[in-house]
């Protein structure tokens, strides 16, 4: 037999053999009264059985029915498979009152293997009426596979609740190269001897091209996964292949910190993060870490004492030379001719300073009038006599370097100077240049003139009421009495 029937469906061989034995019968049907003499030579006729290869002899009554039944057939080889019985997809064996118990129990025990379900299934089949046996082990475990109770891994958050809402999963792959790019951290399996003389296990940080497996970068790091590491790696791939369109990464706190977030913002890349608890979702990462495992780390273990550096450079030359020159098993080519061929939507990479920039979350702070600073994480820094007058500045920072900060414009987000942390020492020389002004307001009047207008207008309005007086003078000579007077 080929392959392909090796392939084929049971009931589709089963079929290819009697439209084989009878095929000729209904080519070239033989005269009345014949019919009977051809039958019994192919009952003498050795066939092959479809399943086992064995020879297998027919009847000749099973040949005449054979005949008979697909004589007058438009399709015989359809006519001539095995018919599927009545109760395909019913499981007459599972009553209902067993399928609700079967139900109840997997949405309760979701993770429980089929075995261990059927196990306690036969201890819950006592208490149910009507069941006199149980359904066999395969029987159940068919039953709940029909109908998509399959074994689930139990999966806890931080705050230990269950698995969220189920979704479908689906392979996917970009069309261009560029268009997205994976990321994440892996702890190594085996130590390295550091300078020190200490053994720690190293991390490493990989980027990959979805559309080509590309690795746009790799490279291993003694420090655990941190955003100043993420942001080292990261422009890096950047310098090597050109600005991506998106990434995907898992919601680790270096991959949602605020100068990865801020990074992919200023240099126009979509950030896409993958749903909580689902690391399927960056698989191609994932089976990348396999073949670092599997492939480059058992090349090293001659190696006794391995170095981060020899560590890194034996990497490098992995990538370069084996796993970027092998065909794939789903391109069906190799990654480099893959990401050559492209098309290709990457951008050109930045220069390092723009890119040093680039990778700072923004915030703002209260500038200080008294002396010309703004504090940042605990840091005072020196604002340029020119901008004295903001208030509100908006920085770029990077929180493992606080050597100094950016200060842009909050309209554009342009770079307009770099900000230093405040040197006191440097300040106590007494050396003080004078403040040019920032505008040229006019020159005070040496004196005012007359009232102002606001109280002008309300003395002439109150007195145009013509109310009485609201006071009385108070004159230092008496008023005569009328009395008196007369």
């Amino acid at each position: 037999m080929s392959h392909e029937d090796d392939e084929a469906p049971a009931r589709l061989r089963w079929a290819r053999m009697r439209f084989a034995i009878i095929g000729q019968l209904l080519a070239s049907p033989p005269p009345p009264g014949e019919v009977g003499a051809r039958i019994a030579e192919l009952a003498k006729t050795p066939w092959r059985h479809p399943t086992t290869g064995d020879v297998l002899h027919l009847s000749a009554k099973t040949i005449e029915r054979m005949y008979y039944a697909v004589r007058g057939e438009l399709d015989p080889i359809r006519a001539l498979e095995r018919k599927a019985p009545k109760h395909t997809g019913t499981h007459p064996s599972v009553t209902p009152e067993l399928g609700e118990a079967i139900e109840e129990q997997y949405r309760e025990h979701p993770g429980w293997s089929y075995q261990l379900h059927y196990d306690n299934l036969l201890v819950v089949a006592r208490t149910l009426p009507g069941i006199t046996t149980m359904p066999a082990y395969a029987t159940v475990r068919r039953f709940m596979k029909h109908h998509g109770f399959y074994r689930r891994k139990r999966r806890r958050g931080k705050g230990g609740d269950d698995d969220p809402m189920p979704r479908e999963t689906r392979s996917f792959e970009v069309a261009h190269v560029n268009a997205l790019w994976h990321y994440d951290f892996h702890e190594g399996r085996r130590t390295v001897v550091t300078p020190s003389g200490e053994r720690k296990k190293p991390y490493l940080f990989g980027m990959l091209d979805d559309c080509s497996r590309v690795c746009c970068h790799a490279q291993w790091y003694l420090d655990p996964e941190n955003t100043e590491t993420l942001v080292h790696g990261f422009s890096q791939g950047i310098q090597k292949r050109g600005v991506p369109r998106a990434s995907l990464s898992d919601r680790g706190g270096a991959m949602t910190a605020g100068e990865t977030v801020g990074g992919h913002e200023n240099l126009s890349i979509v950030q896409y993060l993958t749903l909580a608890r689902s690391p399927e979702q960056n698989a191609k990462q994932e089976h990348f870490w396999t073949r670092i495992e599997g492939r480059l780390m058992p090349m090293l273990e001659g190696e006794p004492e391995l170095t981060l550096d020899l560590l890194n450079t034996a990497t490098q030359a992995w990538i370069e030379q084996e796993y970027h020159r092998t065909i794939h098993g789903e391109l069906g080519k190799t990654p480099l001719e893959r990401y050559l061929e492209g098309p290709d939507v990457g951008r050109p990479s930045p220069s390092s300073e723009e890119l040093r920039r680039a990778f700072r979350m923004e915030l703002t702070r209260t500038q200080r009038r008294s002396d010309g600073t703004v504090t940042v994480e605990g840091v005072r820094f020196e604002v340029p006599s020119a901008y004295r007058t903001l208030n509100q500045l908006r920085l770029r920072v990077a929180r493992w370097d606080l050597s100094s900060v950016n200060l842009v414009d909050p309209r554009n987000s342009a770079h307009l100077a770099v900000l230093y942390p405040l040197d006191k020492i440097k300040n106590s020389d007494r050396k003080r240049r004078v403040l040019s002004e920032i505008a040229s307001p006019p020159a005070p009047s040496p004196r005012p003139a007359g009232i102002a207008p606001l109280l002008r207008e309300l003395m002439a309005e109150y007195a145009a009421t013509g109310l009485p007086p609201a006071y009385l003078p108070k004159n230092t000579a008496s008023i005569p009495d009328e009395e008196e007077s007369e």
